[in-house]
């Protein structure tokens, strides 16, 4: 259609709603005018049969649409923005980058009571003082009426005024002020709580430590550029002191009246990392992650907007808190894939951090032991400024390392006698030591010794974990539950055992061989209890000689000065992954689990157990560190044309009928495909396309799974073509579009996972 506009003067509103449809849409204004209207403000509007809430993009005097089909905002939920127009700039490009709906983008954005219309709360307090201040007690206050008469008194003694919590710690009902309120004796104002510009306290609770060399230049670099957007990464081995060049660049930043955003990758770190924040800085703090009620998050948000907290501590979706005076951005171990959401709007909260960075001139500082292999070509491209730290903090010393040949070995639950001859000689000392395994439960496989049956999900291509802790089989795919069978499910023998090692059955075995030495299981499943996590790690610092046994929960930013063996159960799994980003994890994780051990006075010693002990990349990592081993696998991503030399996309689609997702993307690559030939965008230069195929776990929670990869060594013509195909599954080609909705499906922008 074409443009429509009244000869009358008529204004129309872009409206974003929370639905999955990538556009805004067209209303009228309320009756009762535009005067009050803004972008950022929310208005509830019909929408079919229901009434959803939207936030007002624009005020334009066009229009798409026949004026006559339009509806009016019903209501207008207030009277300033509610969402900054830096975040709503912000969200129209997230929701432009990642080909997503910008009302869903927005709702993944904002407090889930703001979502719901709910009204914001003004950051305010009650003060109560007498109206005129007088020598003798005033007549209309009888004089039976003691309990006026006494907060008359009270408040003459204070003629500035009083707080109503504390004039009711002291006695004074809200009955009692409102009486004499109408008698005109009292008044009530309302008070802003104070912000940061206001408090009077210091900054510091504690001062600083003092910085290596090292530490110091690297704090000199960034504040050079505090006023001014840069991406630094900072390279620093696990143990050389990061989190105190985060705290001083956070101290200047706070003394220069800006607000920091530290973003960290699991829940599981916040309290140690709210713990020493707190411990340093005495302005308030504020932390945002999925664990919070919905109360406790809006609470969170307001104080970061009203700048009345001075520094943001968050997990992924904190990176969309807005900052009243934003001053720096910190990306504590931005390599890891937390960081990426896998599910609705798939975003990478790193990737936006440095959107959000250059959007407010500030600084970001990525750090990491182990940068993404994207990160370190950014830097090697100087798009981004290399810093490092070479040395660990203190006295420690980076441990040795060593790979443990186990073929043909005997394994008791996953270990090797050599290994636990190691775990003796270290207990021996008084020391800890540590267990890595990325696999929780007891076994990962029930199997049958006479057919070999499986026990299988039935929803889901993936064997059914055995737990123990209570006993049942368990889907970590899609939470799928059942009791353990006592016979098997094909032949009915009653020949069923455990295959493989989880954390639960190295716990066990553990109990067994070394009794009476504590073990210390972290996963999942041992840290649902609330506070749970916080009591194992209290456990673990009082120093006593223990065996921890955990998942990756246990590989991220955690100091344990007591442990001085880091054992490595499987890291065979990740050398023969089918997702190219396998290898990269695999060194990541090695890594950051090695440089859990040493990290005290004591000297630190790793075992990595491998069938493969002459394995090149592995033996790059060990012998040569991260940074050849990263080295080796970007010469091998440059001569195939993967990230970060080009780009890619990724459509999954969903369906009951397992022939209906090949159909939906067959169809779907015969239209990008006349669409690039007809804009040249074809060939080794323009856009690739690769499936439609099964995904790598083909069912998952009784839905087949399809996907479609497309390619391009330059991101323009990659999001060309997803923008028009994305527009051919919404409305451009009505065949695809019936056929797209008995589906699910969705894109993905820079794929982490290809699972």
């Amino acid at each position: 259609m074409g443009n429509y506009a009244k000869t009358e003067s008529t204004h129309y509103l872009q409206v974003a709603l929370p639905t999955p449809l990538r556009r805004v849409f067209d209303y009228l204004p309320p009756k009762s005018g535009i005067d009050a209207l803004s972008p950022g403000i929310r208005l509830k509007v019909p929408f079919g049969p229901r009434k959803l809430i939207g936030i007002l993009i624009a005020i334009t005097t066009k229009t798409d649409i026949p004026p006559s089909s339009l509806k009016h905002a019903e209501h207008v939920l207030d009277e300033q923005p509610i969402i900054p127009r830096d975040l709503l700039d912000l969200c129209r490009w997230v929701a432009h980058y990642y080909h997503h709906s910008l009302g869903e983008t927005l709702s993944t954005a904002i407090p889930v009571a703001l979502r719901q219309g709910k009204p914001v709360a003004q950051q305010t307090r009650k003060l109560w003082r007498l109206t005129y201040p007088a020598a003798e007690v005033p007549s209309n206050i009888a004089r039976n009426a003691k309990l006026q008469l006494a907060a008359w008194q009270l408040l003459k003694q204070h003629l500035k005024g009083l707080h109503e919590p504390m004039l009711k710690s002291l006695g004074v009902s809200s009955q009692t002020l409102s009486a004499l309120e109408k008698k005109g004796e009292v008044e009530c104002i309302l008070e802003e709580l104070p912000t940061l510009h206001t408090m009077p306290q210091s900054i510091l609770h504690e001062a600083p430590l003092t910085l290596n060399p090292e530490q110091a230049h690297v704090v000199q670099q960034i504040l050079q550029a505090a006023q001014q957007f840069q991406t630094f990464l900072l390279q620093g081995i696990t143990g050389s002191g990061k989190t105190e060049v985060y705290l001083q660049l956070i101290e200047h930043t706070l003394k220069a009246g800006r607000q920091a955003l530290v973003l960290i990758p699991e829940i599981g770190l916040t309290p140690q990392t709210l713990h020493r924040f707190e411990q340093r800085f005495a302005v308030p703090i504020v932390v945002i992650h999925s664990g919070l009620n919905d109360s406790e998050r809006f609470l969170a948000w307001q104080k970061a907007i009203d700048y009345r907290a001075g520094i943001i501590i968050g997990t992924r979706s904190a990176v969309f808190t807005p900052l009243a005076k934003p001053g720096l951005i910190i990306i504590d171990e931005e390599h890891d894939a937390s960081y990426k959401q896998q599910d609705s709007l798939r975003y990478s909260a790193r990737d936006i951090a440095i959107y959000r960075a250059r959007q407010a001139n500030i600084p970001i500082v990525l750090g990491s032991a182990t940068p993404s292999l994207e990160t370190i070509h950014n830097a090697k491209a100087h798009r981004y400024r290399h810093l490092r730290l070479n040395q660990r903090a203190g006295m420690a010393k980076p441990p040795s390392i060593e790979l443990l040949n186990i073929r043909g070995e005997t394994l008791q639950a996953g270990l090797s006698s050599a290994l636990q001859q190691k775990i003796t000689q270290h207990l021996e000392k008084d020391q800890q030591v540590l267990i890595f395994i990325n696999r929780r439960g007891y076994a990962p496989t029930l199997l049958c010794h006479e057919c070999g049956w499986a026990a299988d999900c039935p929803d889901c291509d993936a064997h059914l974990t055995i737990h123990r802790q209570p006993a049942h089989l368990h889907c970590h795919h899609c939470d799928y539950q059942q009791p353990i069978p006592e016979r098997c499910g094909r032949c009915n023998t009653a020949s069923l055992f455990p295959v493989g090692a989880g954390t639960e059955r190295i716990e066990d075995f553990l109990i067994g061989q070394f009794d009476p030495t504590p073990v210390i299981r972290i996963d999942r499943d041992s840290t649902r209890g609330k506070s749970r996590l916080q009591q194992l790690f209290k456990d673990i610092h009082q120093g006593e000689p223990a065996i921890l046994v955990g998942t990756q929960m246990l590989a991220k930013g955690h100091h344990f000065p007591k442990v001085t063996l880091v054992a490595i159960l499987d890291a065979d799994s990740g050398l023969f992954s089918s997702d190219f980003r396998g290898l990269e994890r695999l060194g990541q994780l090695i890594t950051q689990v090695a440089g859990r051990a040493g990290r005290g006075t004591l000297a630190g010693e790793v075992v990595i157990q491998t069938h493969h002990p002459e394995s090149p990349i592995l033996n790059s990592l060990v012998t040569e560190g991260y940074d050849t081993f990263a080295n080796t696998l970007l010469a091998e991503r440059e001569k195939l044309g993967l990230p970060p030399y080009g780009y890619i996309g990724l459509f999954r689609v969903e369906c009951k009928k397992h022939e209906e997702g090949e159909q939906l993307l067959l169809q779907l690559r015969e239209l990008i495909n006349q669409f690039l030939q007809h804009n040249n965008l074809n060939g080794p230069l323009g856009v690739t396309l690769l499936g439609p195929l099964p995904a790598p776990m083909e069912k998952r929670q009784n839905w087949y799974r399809w996907q479609m990869l497309v390619s391009s060594p330059a991101r323009q013509p990659l999001h060309t073509a997803i923008a028009f195909a994305v527009h051919q599954l919404e409305g451009g080609n009505q065949m695809l579009v019936k056929l797209a909705r008995k589906l699910r499906w969705s894109v993905d922008i820079d794929p982490q996972d290809m699972m």
